[in-house]
């Protein structure tokens, strides 16, 4: 979503698009990780010095509230950890490693096909969907191969 995409939203929904705004979702947007609000207000902070973590902790309420981010768990790999990214991707699952901690994201014609069908099986118009997997990635796979050593 342009940076005009974005502002119309946020406009619709009668929240201004601030510097301080702008430069938390052009974060959660290009950094390619799931931050926690603490990873971003360290993140922000190195390009606003002025930014403040109520700042960073009240927009992000607000811009999930505006339909523009989700907050995810994550299959709660970090305790009650939270995690953000902005909902301008394509529907995705993610999948994390319950070892190590690693999150993919999984984008496929699987996932729409899911979709038709909870809507055709079930009655349901899905307006979001948002699946989470846990596993074991190929490295921690390794590790516990016959033969591994112990840790």
């Amino acid at each position: 979503m342009t940076g005009a995409g974005i502002q119309n939203s946020l406009k619709l929904r009668g929240i201004r698009l601030t510097r301080q705004r702008l430069i938390l979702l052009e974060l959660l947007d290009r950094s390619g990780r799931h931050l926690d609000a603490e990873s971003l207000y360290r993140l922000a902070k190195e390009k606003d010095p002025r930014l403040n973590r109520v700042t960073v902790y009240r927009t992000l309420k607000l811009l999930k509230q505006g339909g523009l981010i989700d907050e995810l768990d994550l299959m709660h790999f970090a305790g009650e950890q939270h995690y953000y990214e902005t909902r301008q991707k394509q529907e995705h699952a993610h999948i994390v490693c319950l070892r190590c901690g690693k999150v993919e994201e999984f984008f496929g014609e699987s996932l729409q096909d899911m979709r038709r069908q909870v809507e055709a099986n079930l009655g349901f118009r899905i307006a979001t969907a948002r699946t989470e997997m846990g596993g074991y990635c190929a490295d921690c796979q390794a590790l516990q191969a016959p033969g591994a050593p112990e840790e």
